[in-house]
């Protein structure tokens, strides 16, 4: 059996975040990665956009690198737009800690956040109602530890592994009876948490010299 060509893994830099920034270009980015290729109107009408928008945002991502043309499909005046395979991450050290580099960072994260909340609420919202029988084969789960960072990054570092073993055979398939589905895994430290002290690092209370 031949084994899956690995896809691409791309470390975004701050130039390319920009460009992936734009709240209509991150939908666009968002819907061509779930449903897959479309044109610029089916893409208009999807969102709510005009045609002319998602043409001009569409070709932006373009010169990004996020999404290339369909080869063989479309004519000169209706165009078929798809997502660029492979992975996208994003590196702190890649994208700088200027705060012109903290604000498209944030500002990219919270678009994503946005999208993949959307679309886990209207699965719960609708499921159970138009897919019943996909209840039993999904999951919704949170787990609530106390960790290190050392710890937590080894626990993110597992997930990249086992990920890409797992989802890479999986990916650019199109079997019957397949649907859209995401997975969704978020690990980060709760802002309003109290970190647990390191005794030996409690300084001790100097007696007073006498």
């Amino acid at each position: 059996m031949t084994e899956p060509t690995p896809l691409p893994e791309r470390t975004l830099d701050f130039d390319s975040l920009k460009g992936l920034s734009h709240p209509l270009r991150a939908e666009l980015f968002n819907v061509l990665s779930v449903h897959g290729a479309a044109t610029a109107s089916m893409l208009a009408e999807r969102l709510g956009e005009s045609s002319g928008a998602t043409s001009y945002h569409l070709r932006q991502l373009e010169r990004h690198g996020f999404v290339r043309e369909v080869e063989g499909r479309g004519t000169a005046r209706e165009r078929w737009w798809e997502r660029v395979p492979g992975s996208i991450s994003l590196d702190a050290a890649e994208i700088g800690d200027s705060p012109a580099a903290q604000t498209v960072t944030r500002t990219a994260l919270r678009q994503w956040e946005r999208q993949r909340s959307q679309v886990l609420n209207e699965y719960l919202d609708l499921g159970f109602d138009r897919l019943p029988e996909w209840v039993d084969s999904s999951a919704i789960a949170t787990a609530n530890l106390r960790l290190t960072r050392e710890q937590l990054k080894a626990v993110v570092a597992s997930w990249e592994a086992w990920s890409k073993e797992t989802f890479g055979p999986l990916r650019d398939q199109n079997l019957p009876g397949s649907r859209p589905v995401q997975i969704h895994f978020n690990a980060f430290p709760v802002i309003d948490g109290v970190e647990t002290p390191d005794p030996e690092a409690t300084p001790h209370a100097q007696e007073d010299d006498r």
